[in-house]
């Protein structure tokens, strides 16, 4: 039996030129987002405001399956992909199971994450567009970071919003971003009268990431020839991602491997949906029937206790209506150090997909992701995200399952980065001050009571 390398990297050559459309296969499209000046359907030209023209027209498209990756894009792409996937051999060991476990590693980058397959893109379309700068939001750093790298390489500037607890739990976040050229604002910030109104109505906030999309947003559409980008939830954003699923399923195409469970964290999704992309697809067709698994932070529920609604984005609620499980636009998440999954709503694809039934959730308290995190770490020496930690919790726990069972299962689980940016994460577990927040019910009902009222569609 041929031995299956610890790393297999794609070449150049063999790195995806075009991105997939989940949406294409869908059986049955998720519900299209609403104008919130009148609750109709948007179109295409409604986000012109908004977004970059091109980056709205993908954002609309469901029925082109595969869209070609400019070679600019594949340009910048190539200086830090094809991204390795990875037997950890030392991990199942460690584990004594029986099942085989696969990751597909991003964080080869400065940003550490897969932000920046979305960041590139969409800074190159605003660049072709002739826009002058671009705004957004980040929660534990990573979208700013990426996208302050893919700005200063198309010379555009840029304005980031960071959700205040991250920005004051990592000040060297801060550091990168202005290394890479563009400004960073703690959010909720007296910048903008969606942050002012925020501060007013709390001013000991440690904001959230739908407060800083409300800012992002508002200085996008105050300022000429600025737009407003995002890293997660959006349509436009699973496209660029799906490199990751498409890079994933190409390294074991070559190693004959197939998942028996696709493992990846959930926030706004856009990790989640890049790696199950090509499998979703599989799914969909009736080629292949992998377990597709969601895990979230038990502080931040979105699928497991959310409801299936439309709402807004935002908190300051500027933004297109969208259908997906959410905790309420209104939600405010504990500071708990997974800055990146704190997010109320879940990708509309995602959100569908899982109400139709094609992938399961679960959600993890942060002590047993950090517990999942060091154990990772020491076997096999990568400092994951506390993002990616959640995916690591629920793989680790499948290959337990897999010993109890005999099974020998193949797992495929996304590291979507690394975890060098915290180490106040990490100190807080070493030195047994890390705790887990878990909203109760009733403090849900005061975001779902927020849930807007839509005459015809949702009274």
């Amino acid at each position: 039996m041929k031995k299956v390398p610890h790393r297999l990297y794609l070449t150049e050559d063999q790195m995806p030129k075009q991105w997939y459309n989940l949406r294409a296969d869908m059986k049955e499209q998720p519900e299209p987002m609403l104008n919130p000046a009148n609750f109709e359907p948007a179109k295409e030209e409604d986000l012109y405001p908004v977004f970059c023209k091109e980056l709205a027209r993908q954002e609309m498209d469901s029925t082109t399956r595969y869209f070609d990756i400019p070679e600019p894009i594949l340009d910048m792409y190539k200086i830090y992909r094809p991204s390795p996937l990875i037997r950890a051999y030392n991990l199942e060991k460690a584990l004594g199971t029986p099942a085989k476990i696969y990751y597909k590693f991003e964080g080869n980058n400065t940003s550490g994450s897969h932000k920046l397959n979305s960041a590139i893109a969409q800074a190159y379309y605003a660049k072709e567009q002739g826009l002058t700068s671009l705004t957004t939001e980040t929660g534990a750093g990573q979208w700013g970071t990426a996208l302050s790298e893919a700005c200063s390489y198309y010379d555009i500037p840029l304005t980031v919003y960071m959700v205040k607890v991250s920005y004051n739990q990592k000040p060297y976040r801060k550091a990168i971003i202005q290394t890479f050229g563009a400004d960073v604002i703690p959010s909720p910030s007296d910048t903008t009268n969606a942050g002012r109104a925020i501060l007013e109505s709390d001013p000991n906030t440690g904001g959230s990431l739908g407060c800083a999309i409300s800012e992002a947003v508002e200085k996008a559409v105050t300022t000429e020839g600025c737009r407003y980008v995002l890293g997660s939830v959006l349509n436009q954003v699973l496209l660029h991602q799906s490199i990751i699923g498409l890079e994933a399923k190409a390294a074991m195409d070559i190693l004959g491997e197939y998942p028996d469970v696709v493992i990846g964290c959930a926030g706004g999704g856009s990790n989640l949906g890049g790696l199950i992309a090509p499998y979703m697809q599989d799914k969909l067709l009736g080629k292949a029937n992998p377990r597709i698994l969601a895990v979230e932070p038990a502080s931040c529920p979105s699928l497991t206790r959310g409801r299936y609604a439309y709402d807004f984005c935002d908190t300051g609620k500027v933004t297109p209506l969208a259908k997906m499980y959410t905790l309420g636009s209104g939600f405010v998440p504990s500071g708990n150090h997974a800055g990146g999954l704190r997010y109320h709503g879940m990708s509309p694809v995602l959100s569908k997909l899982y109400h139709d039934g094609y992938m399961d959730a679960i959600s993890v308290e942060q002590t047993k992701v950090f517990e999942a995190a060091v154990f990772f770490a020491k076997n096999e020496t990568i400092l994951p995200a506390p993002e990616s930690a959640h995916a690591i919790r629920a793989a680790i726990d499948e290959a337990i399952k897999c010993k109890e069972t005999g099974e020998a299962k193949t797992i495929l689980f996304g590291l979507t980065g690394t975890g060098y940016f915290d180490m106040t994460a990490y100190t807080s577990y070493h030195e047994g001050k890390m705790t887990d927040y878990i909203p109760s019910d009733e403090e849900l009902k005061i975001g779902f009571n927020g849930l807007p009222k839509i005459p015809g569609i949702q009274e």
